[in-house]
């Protein structure tokens, strides 16, 4: 766990087959087959733009997120991975994950997608049980789900799948049975996260309107700390708040982020981080996917807008990225960010309030109680 950060590619596919009521990912639905070859060339064309911003560097990590990356054909996985070792180096261990949702349909093209050389899939499970996976909104079936995992821990070398608590009227002896029988059926990777409601999505409406209980603050830190607890027994501990691994199987693509590393972002709605000119730049594309293709196929990139960060701000989103992780942060690259050091009297009462701790002499960590508080715990770092 102690590598750096490394150097990250992101390409976000769109199209879903269909729009989960709590998702606010930037997703997709076309009811009339989409032009893949044509995508696939305008990625290409935009991968190329991006080689050319961040130079030559050693790529560590691709992720094919989404929307529903298991939509690509392999064909279209295989010809944009082949894109991206033109552009730059890719490392011989690199880790090429692809997000999948567990469907019969889509499991069987895993396949094929292993051959085009992706070697880490991670599943859309969310639930394990059909009554929730309806209330989800997702298409698939308890039944599909173990299909999935069990025809990727055949197929790939390493496996992810994720699950969703807090959902309405969940009691932490439901969840703790259910983590159990996940657990049973991982690899050695799993993503948990709680039940949120984002702005603008069918389930906010619902919460709005009075229609969709969620669970209250403190039976939602029940539920946190009964996951915590179940998978640090299980062998699978808390490398991050939402992500449980045996020690060596931490998502390295999801590790850049994290440790404030840096990623180029490409295909609708994607965004990137990374040194430009000695400076940290942000870009993001166009989010409409019909209009990216066009931006991308005249000028070479969907990029519509960025910015170049202070150092200010990159210490304040290093602070917020790297304080989610169990290893915390490295002190002197706060510094180094900041051209600061952390308020010694502000450390001083986080760590008297029981929402930080040193680990030895140059990191320093959230506790438990900490990451349950962790946006006000950074503001107060950050002052």
């Amino acid at each position: 766990m102690n590598e750096g950060p490394g150097f990250g590619v992101y390409v976000h596919w769109p199209f879903c087959a269909a729009k989960c009521p709590y998702c606010d990912f930037n997703s997709h639905v076309r009811h009339q087959p989409v032009d893949q070859a044509r995508f696939a060339d305008a990625f290409a064309r935009e991968l190329a733009t991006m080689r050319q911003r961040t130079g030559q560097r050693a790529v560590s990590s691709i992720f094919l997120g989404g929307g529903t990356p298991s939509l690509m054909e392999p064909k279209t996985v295989g010809t944009i991975l082949d894109r991206i070792a033109a552009e730059w180096t890719v490392a011989p261990d690199v880790e090429i994950t692809l997000e999948a949702n567990p469907s019969s349909v889509e499991a069987e093209r895993f396949r094929g997608y292993r051959e085009a050389g992706v070697n880490r899939v991670s599943l859309g499970v969310q639930a394990l049980n059909d009554r929730d996976l309806r209330f989800l909104g997702r298409l698939h079936t308890a039944d599909d789900a173990l299909h999935a995992i069990r025809l990727a821990r055949e197929t790939f070398p390493r496996l992810s799948f994720d699950l969703i608590y807090a959902r309405p009227g969940q009691t932490v002896e439901a969840w703790t049975a259910e983590l159990e029988e996940a657990i049973g059926h991982a690899a050695d990777h799993l993503s948990l996260y709680q039940l949120t409601i984002e702005e603008g999505t069918p389930f906010f409406s619902l919460h709005k309107a009075g229609k969709l209980p969620v669970p209250d603050a403190d039976r939602a830190a029940d539920l946190y700390e009964a996951t915590q607890e179940v998978t640090a027994a299980r062998g699978l501990p808390a490398y991050e708040i939402s992500n449980h691994a045996k020690p060596g199987a931490e998502s390295r693509h999801n590790l850049i982020y994290w440790r404030y590393g840096e990623y180029v972002g490409v295909g609708p709605g994607a965004h990137g981080r990374f040194i430009e000119g000695r400076r940290r730049v942000v870009t993001f594309t166009e989010r409409v996917p019909e209009a990216w293709l066009k931006l991308a196929e005249a000028k070479g990139t969907g990029v519509c807008g960025g910015e170049t960060l202070t150092r200010e701000e990159e210490a304040d989103e290093f602070l917020l990225m790297g304080l989610r992780l169990a290893e915390g942060i490295d002190l002197q690259r706060y510094e180094e960010l900041s051209g600061r050091a952390l308020a010694p009297e502000r450390v001083t009462i986080l760590r008297e309030e029981g929402l930080v701790t040193p680990l030895g002499n140059s990191r320093l960590r959230a506790t438990p109680a900490g990451m349950v508080v962790l946006d006000a715990l950074v503001a107060d770092l950050a002052r």
